[in-house]
């Protein structure tokens, strides 16, 4: 026997006396209409910068000579990542801060938290990957060219991209079949664990467990190699006689250092901080850290810190106004 039961932010399938839920209520920012009218066009404006900068990052290492290089390269899977996570968060969002609330299916729920996942843990991956390019150009650039091959980064890239994909793909299936029975309202801007997990009617300890397991190989691994690779860089660095020559080994890596430090801080602060005392509404305020904010300063970071991106956006524009 099925019923469905169908009430206001509800759809709750019944059968054989149990519940399942069938879609999500988010509740978004609670507040009035102008100011959620002014979150609004402020999002839409800065998805838009978000989409537009990355593109342009793609773009400029595609088309420029100059910029065929395994760091550019990187740099380009980055912002492929940033408009793949803002895209999967930010258009809902809108719709939610439109109608004061929106629902989403339970398959899209759990569909939004997988590319979620797989775009922060490729992002993990990448930084680390980013670091070691810049680990190889400062602590053995007489070896770069011979080890960072075009063929060698795109294996580092798919290497990436496939592990992040396979892992989360069994780490999202298993909170799929979680049993959600109600209530299935999230005071929330989009799928995250956390919420999710506060609504599951079942035990949550696999989940969790495969939390901490899967925190070892895409966050503290990756960490570590980070940490390991810039002791490495700056003890070389260090050792450079000239000034200008340690300026300019430094500030290859500058920009690669503000972002790793911008997002592993916003990630840290969501997840490892302890939450106790923390209200929702800064807790949504802290996931746009890392949702909207980073995707949005990473283009700004590297086009306004490298001579070579500036260069080429002077070419290509240059080429527009001939034109």
């Amino acid at each position: 026997m099925l019923i469905q039961i169908r009430g206001k932010n509800k759809n709750i399938i019944k059968e054989n006396n149990k519940t399942a839920v069938t879609e999500f209520f988010f509740l978004g920012f609670q507040v009035s209409l102008s100011l959620r009218l002014f979150l609004f066009c402020l999002f839409l404006v800065v998805y838009c910068l978000i989409i537009c900068g990355n593109l342009l990052i793609i773009t400029l290492v595609s088309t420029s000579k100059n910029l065929h290089t395994p760091m550019y390269f990187f740099i380009s899977q980055l912002s492929i990542s940033d408009i793949l996570l803002s895209t999967d968060i930010v258009p809902n969002m809108l719709h939610i801060l439109l109608n004061n609330g929106g629902t989403m299916t339970f398959i899209g729920c759990i569909t939004q938290f997988y590319f979620f996942c797989v775009s922060e843990a490729f992002e993990c991956l990448l930084l680390t990957v980013m670091s070691y390019d810049r680990y190889v150009a400062i602590c053995n650039p007489l070896r770069y060219s011979s080890i960072m091959t075009n063929t060698h980064c795109v294996k580092l890239i798919v290497i990436c991209w496939l592990f992040g994909c396979s892992i989360m793909f069994i780490y999202t299936l298993s909170t799929a079949k979680l049993n959600f029975c109600g209530p299935n309202i999230i005071d929330h801007l989009f799928c995250d664990l956390v919420p999710l997990l506060d609504l599951a009617c079942s035990d949550t300890y696999i989940i969790y467990l495969e939390v901490y397991l899967l925190s070892v190989p895409i966050v503290f691994i990756p960490t570590t190699i980070i940490v390991v690779s810039y002791t490495y860089i700056v003890s070389t660095v260090l050792r450079i006689p000239s000034n200008t020559g340690r300026q300019k080994a430094f500030s290859t890596c500058s920009s690669h250092l503000i972002v790793v430090s911008i997002y592993y801080w916003t990630i840290f602060s969501v997840y490892v901080v302890p939450t106790k005392g923390r209200t929702l509404t800064m807790s949504k305020i802290l996931s746009l850290l890392y949702t909207v904010f980073t995707p949005l300063v990473n283009p700004i970071i590297y086009s306004l810190r490298n001579s070579d991106i500036k260069n080429a956006i002077q070419e290509i524009t240059h080429k527009f106004v001939i034109w």
